[in-house]
């Protein structure tokens, strides 16, 4: 939960978290005043995913669910800056990229989308430029991930994410919550999307929530939820399919890197017979010694197995490191996002603006 810092504590923070305030309010106002340069890219479709708390909203399966929506009828481009990547500056990814060169997340994506093109650049101006230049064709569509704080570039569709468990709205400015920024900062979203609502959420709930965000009339507002899918061996060559039934069977240590992770280890809690939980903080490069904690939890259960996320599955298949006898022991569960309501406005609108913009572009250059 946010702001779970006792009062003291809060208080001791406050001169640090007035100095962030300050820096960030500063720095937007200097762009709203264009002291700070934007650049509007008008050969295509610039859209901006992110946050303005720190970590767990759900960025990546949202993205990969806007890829999946105009891939088929656009050339789509994802550019990420490849967060705990060993490389630096712009790099255009191959099947054959490791995490240690783009990052965990846009490996995850470049695994699920291999004729999409996936770059990491944590310039992002730099990073459009590049994928126009080395791209063919030249994308319509470029989603960026993560890049709400990256003002340097004007998105054509900007949306920010929410935590259905962590409204922003609830939250104080970093060192003393989890805000990035301001909670006015919320004013330059076209779309807001509140993520991980629970998928019985009542209606009365989300009017609620709309209320106490605030938004103009310009913003839309959507909710969304986390579908998971089957669960997945990590290395099938090394392990068997497993279906529902003999989950039931198996039990299973839980491994998660992520920020958030109560929710995917309740999800491994409901299919797995027993459960135990190994955390470890977001992005984490696993080491020797974690893989040899996993090998000892599972010494004495039955038919166990190693479940994780999709994301750390991603930093475990690439890792030298990954001992041969627990490949055939790790399994994953990949998730998908779902609207909650007004799924069919929320893609007409995106592939309305989408098209839009690609009819005046063919105009602008006949």
């Amino acid at each position: 939960m946010t702001n779970d810092k006792p009062l003291p504590i809060k208080i001791l923070l406050m001169p640090i978290a007035f100095l962030y305030w300050l820096g960030t309010s500063i720095r937007n106002w200097l762009f709203e005043i264009g002291l700070f340069s934007q650049r509007k890219f008008e050969h295509l479709t610039v859209i901006s995913i992110g946050n303005i708390s720190m970590g767990g909203t759900g960025k990546t399966p949202f993205t990969e669910h806007i890829v999946r929506m105009l891939k088929e009828d656009n050339n789509v481009a994802i550019l990420s800056r490849g967060y705990k990547r060993k490389t630096s500056g712009y790099l255009l990814s191959t099947t054959e990229s490791t995490v240690k060169e783009i990052g965990d997340e846009p490996y995850q994506m470049k695994q699920k989308f291999p004729d999409v093109a996936v770059a990491v650049d944590a310039k992002r101006t730099r990073g459009i430029s590049k994928l126009i230049q080395e791209v063919k064709p030249r994308p319509d569509v470029v989603v960026l991930d993560d890049a709400f704080q990256h003002r340097y570039v004007k998105p054509d569709i900007a949306i920010l994410l929410v935590d259905y468990n962590n409204l922003i709205t609830n939250d104080h400015i970093f060192p003393i919550g989890r805000l990035r920024e301001p909670l006015k900062a919320k004013d330059r979203a076209n779309i807001v999307v509140v993520t991980k609502c629970p998928p019985d959420v009542k209606p009365i709930e989300l009017r609620i929530i709309g209320k106490e965000l605030n938004l103009y009339p310009y913003q839309t507002l959507y909710f969304t939820t986390i579908k998971y899918q089957k669960v997945t061996p990590l290395f099938p060559e090394e392990a068997e399919e497993l279906d529902e039934t003999e989950l039931k069977n198996h039990s299973a240590v839980v491994v998660s890197g992520i920020a958030k992770p109560e929710l995917f280890e309740q999800e491994a809690q409901n299919i797995c017979k027993m459960t135990t939980n190994l955390r470890y903080a977001d992005h984490h490069n696993f080491k020797a010694r974690n893989y040899k904690k996993m090998s000892d939890e599972m010494n004495g259960l039955t038919n166990g197995i190693i479940l994780t996320t999709e994301k750390d599955a991603m930093r475990m298949k690439c890792d030298e490191k990954l001992p041969q006898e627990l490949k055939k022991k790790i399994y994953y569960i990949p998730l998908e996002i779902e609207l909650v309501n007004n799924e069919e406005l929320f893609n007409k609108q995106i592939r309305d603006y989408v098209n839009k913009n690609k009819q005046y572009l063919r105009i602008s250059e006949e």
